[in-house]
């Protein structure tokens, strides 16, 4: 059973990101206020539900949040500042973005830097632990979902709609084969046989 709430501060939000392990795309962020009546009959991990659940759940998130906000780091960016940097940069900004400043946080994992003056506490497996991070992974995983079944159309060689970027076996035959988009992030090992993909 996951918890509502960690520091006993009601505005408490929760954070989490989708997209660290994946050879394109953008790492996506979430920040998730939820509200101390909040209760869902599934609401987990995002990795513990079927894509349809968290669909399901996303706009009922969406519509009972306190406040909610999603962040893109453009792959590019991550390809600047390495993949952890990202993740960090990506949740800050989503707090950012919430119309309500939270007075306390919680962070899937265990790495983050401060933001602002507002306490924080890492949580490793988090979003299997507290609802507002569970919240916040479901939000930047279908939103992520959504933006890499929209690039897919521009390049459905790679199977984005399916594989979302992750390096499974058919996405690295397509870089293979069709070599590197844009899309791509530069500084990840796209093929395992080599060092540097020539691009």
């Amino acid at each position: 059973m996951l918890q509502l709430n960690y520091s006993g501060f009601s505005l408490e939000a929760g954070t989490d990101e989708a997209g660290r392990g994946c050879l394109s795309g953008p790492v996506v962020a979430a920040a998730v206020i939820l509200p101390e009546d909040f209760t869902h009959p599934f609401l987990n991990d995002s990795k513990q539900l079927s894509e349809k659940k968290r669909e399901e759940v996303k706009p009922f998130i969406e519509a009972h949040a306190l406040a909610y906000s999603v962040s893109f780091v453009w792959q590019q960016e991550v390809d600047e500042m390495n993949v952890l940097q990202a993740s960090i940069t990506g949740m800050h900004r989503a707090i950012a973005a919430l119309k309500i400043t939270p007075e306390f946080i919680i962070v899937d994992g265990n790495k983050f830097r401060d933001y602002k003056e507002i306490p924080h506490e890492t949580i490793v497996k988090g979003d299997a632990k507290y609802l507002s991070i569970a919240a916040a992974s479901v939000l930047a995983k279908t939103y992520r979902d959504i933006y890499m079944a929209k690039i897919h159309k521009e390049f459905p060689m790679y199977n984005w709609a399916k594989n979302k970027g992750y390096p499974t076996k058919e996405h690295r035959n397509a870089i293979r084969a069709f070599g590197a988009t844009d899309y791509h992030r530069k500084t990840f090992r796209l093929l395992p046989e080599q060092i540097k993909l020539k691009i």
